[in-house]
């Protein structure tokens, strides 16, 4: 069931409470009186009502009835259709969160629609029966002011985004290491400020309409004050959330161009280091193979020196029979023996490069 906070107003003083939209609909016909109604969680039956009693266009109560849209006005006869997008900012998850109102204007009568909690249109209201003069100048008095409530609201907003936008900024240079997840909290900022410039990117062109239209609607000077007021804001902000757009860009590039300076870096003392290893491995197979040479000469050699060795022991063994013992020329074919495998051993070992 739909909550229904409604006031009537006549030179901008409340004068009764309304609980009911038959209630609202029955105290305009009250010469001079000027109706706020607020519907909260509003269901089609009541969306339904409201159009019947009030004259709403079908097309603007199906969009309040389908919701999520982005902010907008338009004009259907003598009433307006508005949608306003309020937010908030949450500094723990750096995340923006839009609300939406749909707002009713017509020329007796303010209908607004609110689901959830934000804004607080009560505040809002209060705030503008302090100013009777200016709330009695009718219901673009009470557009305007939710209008200036919301812009406002935006400015805490794009402070929280700034301030996140600055501690980005430190920690692209904190003792000369670069964070590859940074990059993540930027998307998320870039992502979070892209859903900034949509909510607020049709306002500018919402408030200019509204003072384009003055002189046709009979738009007070007042209220027409106030909306250059409220243009102001909303430039102000405009071009503060796109500058925390410009600066997010810049950092990703920024910290892209670190990360890869810093990788280069690394691979580059890799690379070193690669080569370092590799002429210590080059040098460790010089001395291998060096060594390795040193082994076939000490073991050519020792062959050489092998076969004397062999052919003399035998020779000195103190057998009683053994063939040549007692021949002429035994001894000279020993050492011919000897010298001659000496030398063959030379040239085959010398013929492989042993040598």
């Amino acid at each position: 069931m739909a909550r229904i906070d409604g006031h009537i107003y006549v030179n901008g003083h409340r004068t009764a409470e309304l609980h009911s939209l038959e209630e609202a609909a029955e105290a305009l016909e009250g010469e001079g009186a000027v109706a706020w109604i607020g519907l909260r969680e509003p269901d089609p039956a009541t969306l339904d009502e409201a159009a019947a009693r009030f004259g709403l266009h079908p097309l603007a109560i199906e969009d309040a009835r389908k919701g999520h849209q982005r902010a907008k006005l338009e004009r259907y006869g003598d009433t307006m259709f508005v949608v306003l997008r309020p937010g908030t900012y949450d500094d723990d998850t750096e995340r923006v969160e839009f609300g939406e109102v749909h707002l009713f204007v017509g020329s007796r009568f303010v209908l607004t629609l609110r689901r959830g909690n934000r804004p607080d249109l009560a505040a809002t209201r209060e705030a503008l029966e302090a100013e009777p003069e200016f709330l009695g100048t009718g219901p673009e008095a009470m557009l305007t002011a939710l209008l200036d409530e919301i812009v406002d609201g935006y400015a805490p907003m794009v402070s929280g985004l700034e301030e996140d936008i600055d501690q980005v900024e430190d920690s692209l240079f904190i003792d000369g290491h670069v964070d590859p997840a940074l990059s993540q909290r930027i998307y998320r900022l870039i992502e979070q400020v892209l859903s900034f410039q949509r909510a607020i990117g049709p306002l500018p062109t919402m408030v200019q309409g509204l003072l384009r239209g003055a002189g046709r609607y009979g738009t007070g000077d007042d209220v027409q004050n106030r909306l250059r007021n409220v243009l102001d804001h909303v430039i102000r902000i405009t071009e503060r959330v796109n500058t925390c757009r410009s600066l997010l860009e810049n950092a990703l590039t920024v910290h892209s161009t670190l990360v890869s300076l810093e990788q280069n870096e690394a691979m580059r003392r890799m690379s070193s280091a690669s080569l370092a290893q590799g002429e210590e491995s080059r040098q460790l197979a010089r001395e291998t193979i060096e060594q390795g040479e040193e082994v076939k000469k000490i073991s050519s050699w020792a062959a050489i020196l092998f076969t004397p060795t062999l052919i003399s022991s035998v020779y000195g063994m103190n057998f009683d029979h053994m063939p040549e013992l007692h021949w002429l020329w035994g001894y000279p074919f020993a050492v011919v023996l000897m010298l001659g495998l000496g030398v063959g051993l030379w040239g085959v070992f010398k013929f492989k490069r042993w040598l």
